[in-house]
């Protein structure tokens, strides 16, 4: 196994102890310690790729395992979010489905002996979502401090900080599902010709 598949399976091991941070209660500081291992494991998702092009160490196996990883993170934390009320319910669904509808075309592909990687708007889709994570854990740790009594309570914009972290934290969320939703349709025109003649 290569570098950059090194790289794409430690990014899925990495799951585990980030939704295990983020959910186990009593962690001192588990909002800035889920950002932490969601930052690093988002980060061999860049290196991964650019190691595998710029050593032409690209395979059909990092093919699919790349992006497979990708969404085994970024759901993981976005039903971790739903548990904690941090994203809508109706949001994270409709990514999943988005997700799963993806997987299964190239899984069937893969089974025609096609391997389908992924475009530039299944990439874009992925750093809006990763992008949005972060930003609404380091909101949360922030919340926490004031929360605690560690930080002093201020507002933005004349809202409190936690309604408007929420705002926000919303918007970051319905901009990562538009763009999963777009590369979903966008995926499936592209590739419509090895859809159509599966079989």
């Amino acid at each position: 196994m290569n570098l950059p598949n090194k790289l794409t399976v430690i990014r899925i091991i990495l799951v585990p102890f980030f939704v295990a941070v983020l959910l186990i209660p009593g962690i001192p500081h588990h909002y800035l310690w889920a950002a932490v291992l969601f930052g690093a494991a988002a980060l061999t998702d860049h290196y991964d790729g650019k190691l595998a092009r710029k050593n032409n160490q690209v395979t059909n196996f990092g093919k699919f395992l790349d992006p497979l990883a990708d969404k085994i993170l970024v759901v993981s934390a976005l039903v971790c979010f739903v548990d904690l009320r941090l994203a809508a319910t109706w949001c994270v669904l409709l990514i999943i489905a988005r997700e799963f509808m993806v997987t299964s075309i190239r899984l069937v592909a893969m089974d025609s002996g096609v391997v389908i990687a992924a475009n530039k708007w299944g990439k874009t889709k992925t750093v809006s979502q990763i992008i949005a994570i972060i930003a609404i854990l380091v909101f949360q740790y922030v919340q926490e401090l004031v929360t605690l009594g560690k930080l002093q309570a201020f507002t933005i914009g004349g809202m409190s900080s936690e309604a408007a972290f929420g705002a926000v934290g919303y918007v970051l969320i319905l901009i990562a599902t538009f763009f999963a939703l777009l590369s979903g349709v966008i995926y499936i025109v592209q590739n419509f010709g090895v859809i159509h003649t599966m079989k």
